[in-house]
């Protein structure tokens, strides 16, 4: 397990450099927290951190976006807040996205019930007392 504090977003970075390391063998992440707990900022320094010039925003609504660096690889990132059952997952094909080899980075896992892979790292942020994030990684 890794453990990191970020007081701001800039201290997001070390974690960001340290999960990218970690999704080259686990390409699946899932992010787990509290509404406004900073998932999507997280993800947003994140994926700088992988060279992805498009704009990263919550897919909400969309449920997905995908996005591409610069050497043509693909990341897909899940925002699974708005599912009412988990086996809506399948109908999008959310199975062939966890298996695809892509990095997905998932959040709201708690929605996909039995659907993600085994083989991810959790990734669990709480905010403390102080203001600051607490973020966690757990290979599975």
């Amino acid at each position: 397990m890794m453990h990191f504090l970020a007081n701001t977003p800039e201290d997001l970075r070390p974690a960001a450099a340290a999960l990218a390391q970690l999704l080259a063998d686990r390409p699946v992440a899932a992010f787990y927290g509290n509404m406004g707990v900073g998932k999507t900022t997280f993800i947003k320094v994140l994926c700088r951190h992988l060279n992805i010039a498009d704009t990263v925003n919550s897919p909400s609504f969309a449920i997905i976006n995908e996005y591409q660096n610069g050497e043509g690889q693909q990341v897909f990132h899940f925002d699974l807040y708005r599912l009412k059952e988990p086996e809506e997952l399948l109908d999008m094909g959310g199975e062939d996205y966890f298996y695809s080899g892509h990095i997905c980075l998932v959040e709201w896992p708690e929605k996909a019930a039995d659907y993600l892979p085994e083989n991810r790292i959790n990734v669990s942020m709480e905010e403390l007392p102080d203001g600051s994030r607490s973020i966690r990684f757990e290979l599975l």
